[in-house]
């Protein structure tokens, strides 16, 4: 079934769009010169209000108190080297990739321990306070060497570090980057406030990481899903039996 032109019927909005021209007619471009007119406008307008929000945040970032943490980046992932420790490699790492940015940095360390068979399970307690409870047992002659021993073990370094730059300027670019070829390597963020930190989270890897965030996900749909079915069945019935009588 075709349907010509004089079938059709025009209303009176239809006289601000494209469909009030008649085919051939010359008047075409007034309606696409107006579209990237108004196209161009909205662009220029848009620019005005993103750089009226971009101001205002900067000025709001200026005049905040300076802390330690606006010039610090999250490190997460660490990759391991067999010839420097975690903390030297960090520190290597951003003295090379980093050189007139880069200004201190801060291995982190587990934070706590277990008790039990190879510490997989058990009462959980402080690392700190287990380990000082293991050098106060000692004997005196071996306590200063033992004291170093418990320090300096790598096994208690988890693949994380704060990194502090000379700027938040740098530290902004340090945490909105990529470092490496491999994106799960050297995974770097804003650091958090040392309140706002758990501590136990910073030593699982990335895969395990976005692999909880996927279980978690996928539970909370599930969870929705087995929710809203049931009642929307249910209220479907009810609204037949409200029909019927």
């Amino acid at each position: 079934m075709s349907l010509s032109m004089k079938d059709l019927t025009f209303g009176e909005i239809d006289k601000f769009s494209i469909s009030n021209v008649p085919p051939a007619s010359k008047r075409l471009f007034v309606h696409i010169v107006m579209a990237y007119g108004f196209t161009f406008w909205t662009y220029y307008i848009l620019y005005k209000e993103y750089k009226i929000v971009t101001d205002m945040r900067l000025h709001f970032l200026a005049a905040q108190i300076r802390h330690p943490d606006q010039f610090t980046v999250l490190v997460r992932n660490v990759p391991s080297d067999p010839d420097e420790s975690v903390s030297e490699h960090v520190d290597h790492f951003f003295r090379v990739n980093h050189p007139d940015q880069y200004f201190l940095h801060k291995a982190c360390k587990n934070e706590a321990n277990h008790e039990g068979f190879w510490g997989l399970w058990g009462e959980k307690i402080d690392a700190i306070d287990y380990y000082t409870e293991e050098i106060e047992e000692l004997s005196k002659e071996s306590e200063v060497a033992e004291r170093e021993r418990v320090i300096g073990d790598p096994k208690a370094v988890i693949p994380a570090a704060f990194v502090s730059f000379k700027s938040r300027w740098d530290a902004a670019i340090c945490a909105q980057t990529q470092q490496t070829k491999n994106p799960t390597r050297w995974l770097t963020e804003w650091a958090p406030e040392p309140r706002d930190v758990y501590w136990n989270n910073l030593a699982i890897p990335f895969v395990e990481l976005n692999l909880r965030k996927l279980v978690m996900a996928g539970a909370l749909f599930g969870l929705t899903f087995c929710f809203m079915v049931p009642i929307a069945i249910f209220l479907r019935h009810l609204r037949s039996i409200s029909l019927i009588y």
